[in-house]
């Protein structure tokens, strides 16, 4: 399980490419220098061929052996010496370590190798030698994981970047249909409608939170969160032309700490959970509905009594899902929604920040 971890972040053919592309490098150089240097020299290329073959199996096993430790380590240090904040320690701590490792898995390798067939040359000078280079290329191969490791970062952040604005413009979009909805739009002008016919002063209050409903949400819509007195605002307009349109069968009550207003949420959030109290439920003289605005620590809590209209459809959800992928973007929490035997329960996450 753990190494299956490892390879989310390098995946296991690339790792082997990557491992038997150094040990063959590896021992192309060993070679030469053997044989240049006069330490150990090749007589024949069929000579050569095993030695590089048989070489180049032994380093790959190595490399293998240096691998998973070198990613367990960087993921060690990663949750306990992040780059950004102990660069230092951890530098001084992942040299050492990968030198340590290279030594180890050095000695283990010339050992077997020594038991498989002995070396001629003097075993304690392989010893050396062998852990000399392996502990640096250790060292190089820890190098080349944290490069590889920080550009797939870069580049799978820079592709989630791009989903999450194409993702948003989509909810932007949404949020913006929701607000522009043309039955909300038809049923307020209807009101309207009557109110200048029966009570013109009303109905120049009507037009003033009318135009300070769709102000908000052009003015919002760009954001990313709004303080909850500025949610709260936009909801007593919208929830006065709803009582206008509903009569006193749509009442609703707000008991928020003061403290509370400055933290953050995301726009129109309260509008989505009002809307669809009011479209969901039936809201009559029989059946008034009522809707509570209240704060639990640090949530807000909206809820509502549960009377559904049976004639209304399936509810498709995309009013919540959107809720959510908006807090997904901004908060750790996103929303809770809860049905109970007769009231309806949604929890809205606060942010101080």
């Amino acid at each position: 399980m753990a190494s299956s971890k490892l390879h989310t972040i390098i995946p296991f053919k690339k790792l082997f490419l990557l491992l038997l592309s150094i040990a063959f490098s590896m021992q192309i150089i060993i070679i030469s220098y053997n044989h240049f240097s006069g330490f150990y020299t090749i007589e024949t290329a069929g000579e050569a061929a095993i030695r590089l073959i048989f070489g180049t199996f032994l380093s790959l096993v190595a490399a293998f052996l240096l691998a998973y430790p070198d990613l367990y380590l960087i993921r060690f240090l990663n949750r306990n010496y992040p780059w950004k904040k102990k660069a230092i320690q951890r530098s001084i701590i992942q040299l050492m370590a990968a030198i340590s490792i290279g030594v180890i898995i050095a000695v283990a390798v010339t050992t077997l190798a020594h038991l498989i067939n002995n070396y001629e040359e003097d075993l304690l000078r392989t010893y050396v030698f062998n852990s000399i280079v392996v502990a640096i290329c250790n060292v190089s191969i820890m190098i080349i994981f944290e490069a590889w490791i920080f550009f797939i970062a870069e580049a799978e952040s820079e592709k989630r970047n791009e989903e999450l604005m194409k993702e948003l413009t989509q909810i932007r979009f949404e949020v913006l249909k929701n607000q522009m909805n043309p039955h909300f739009m038809f049923n307020s002008l209807n009101v309207l409608t009557g109110l200048i016919e029966t009570d013109p002063e009303k109905s120049q209050r009507f037009i003033e939170e009318f135009s300070s409903i769709y102000r908000y949400v052009l003015d919002t819509i760009e954001q990313p969160v709004v303080t909850l007195e500025k949610e709260l605002e936009f909801a007593r307009s919208y929830m006065y032309l709803q009582q206008i349109r509903h009569g006193d069968f749509l009442n609703y009550n707000v008991n928020i700490r003061s403290e509370l207003l400055s933290c953050y949420l995301p726009p129109l959030s309260l509008q989505v959970v009002l809307e669809n109290a009011i479209k969901h439920n039936q809201v009559s003289k029989e059946k008034p509905l009522h809707i509570e605005i209240f704060d639990k620590e640090d949530d807000l809590i909206v809820t509502n009594t549960l009377q559904p209209k049976m004639t209304f459809g399936k509810s498709t959800g995309i009013g919540q899902k959107n809720l959510e992928k908006r807090y997904a973007m901004v908060c750790a929490r996103i929303p809770q929604f809860n049905i109970g035997t007769d009231v309806y329960r949604v929890e809205l996450p606060l942010m101080t920040e």
